[in-house]
């Protein structure tokens, strides 16, 4: 038995201690107990392995995705895998590069420094990532003017875990030194459903299996959303002294919290009649359907739009947003004659 096998030995165990106390926090601590996403963590488990078995740490990596997928989770999990710390930041927090430079000066090996929202990182601060990424050094200038000189710290082999929403927004140099780049994707139905059931034993809510696929049903796509529904459900169920959430209450409290079958709030079909009223199905830009919804358009572009898209409502064209005829069946409207006129000119187009 080499000397690194004792030293994993321990490392698993604590591991396995770890999971026991999982009842404790509604996040999954260990990557086996993450519900979803399996071809990455098939993946994450063999650079993590690989890692593990050259007593390295794992290659800096990058999460992609709508919010609430789980990026943060995957990164409190990889730091609990490696034996390290988890030192969570944001890209907004880091206003100067001293910010960066005292968190950098704290790290211990093996820890993961987690950066949310990287794409919002400044400029200033991209540039000390650089060589702490690539070199494992901290360039601090000491002084200003004729007498300022620069220090090289040596720093502790960790790794940086960043997230984003908007991929597209981080620059290219910072990108290409992440070695994993990875997107998450939607939930299907029956992950969610088992995310409802294992956050309600969490909670130490009694819910049938019919009520935790209602409330997957209707957390469109999103982990997140479905632990949000199942905390009001539950409240739903203790203020009318329900020993179990079963699947009447369950519909009726969705109903209540204005979340339909689809999935969509009151918000999403605010976006739909703005769409299809003042707008005649469209096409419209982005920032004139933003003004009539007193909304940001980054909020439009990362919270409404993908699950509208991925349900058919809503459709990007090059002259702006346009509905479909999913749509106006959604909304129980008539097709506009305007829509019904583009959408000719549109088939034709096509046709050529």
């Amino acid at each position: 038995m080499t000397a690194k096998e004792p030293a994993q030995d321990k490392h698993f165990e604590n591991l396995r201690n770890d999971r026991e106390e999982d009842a404790l926090s509604i996040r999954p601590r260990a990557l086996i107990d993450f519900i979803g996403q399996d071809a990455l963590k098939e993946k994450l488990s063999i650079f993590i392995q690989a890692s593990l078995s050259r007593d390295e740490p794992l290659d800096h990596t990058l999460f992609y995705g709508p919010p609430g997928l789980g990026k943060t989770t995957l990164a409190g999990i990889i730091s609990r895998e490696m034996g390290g710390t988890l030192r969570a930041t944001s890209g907004p927090a880091l206003e100067r590069a001293g910010d960066l430079a005292a968190i950098l000066s704290n790290v211990q090996p093996n820890d993961v420094l987690f950066i949310d929202e990287i794409h919002r990182m400044s400029a200033n601060v991209e540039e000390i990532l650089y060589p702490a990424m690539e070199d494992f050094c901290l360039s601090i200038v000491v002084g200003k003017g004729p007498l300022a000189r620069s220090i090289q710290l040596k720093l502790p082999r960790f790794t940086l875990i960043g997230a984003t929403t908007r991929l597209g927004l981080l620059t290219s140099p910072l990108r290409a030194r992440f070695g994993i780049v990875e997107q998450l994707h939607l939930y299907g139905q029956d992950e969610l459903t088992r995310i409802v059931l294992r956050g309600a034993n969490v909670l130490r809510a009694s819910i049938s299996d019919d009520a935790a696929k209602e409330i997957g049903l209707r957390a469109r796509g999103t982990p997140r959303v479905a632990l949000r529904l199942l905390r009001r459900v539950r409240d739903i169920a203790q203020v009318r002294e329900m020993d179990e959430i079963g699947l009447p209450l369950a519909k009726s409290a969705l109903d209540m919290l204005g979340v339909d079958s689809r999935g969509l709030d009151e918000q999403d079909r605010k976006f739909l009649t703005a769409l299809t009223e003042l707008f005649d199905g469209g096409p419209v830009g982005l920032s004139t359907l933003a003004a009539a919804l007193n909304e940001d358009t980054q909020t439009i572009e990362d919270i409404y739009e993908p699950y509208l898209i991925q349900k058919g409502l809503l459709e990007r064209t090059p002259r702006g947003r346009k509905a479909t005829r999913n749509t106006y069946e959604y909304m129980g409207k008539p097709i506009s004659a305007q829509f019904r006129q583009l959408s000719l000119i549109d088939d034709d187009d096509e046709g050529v």
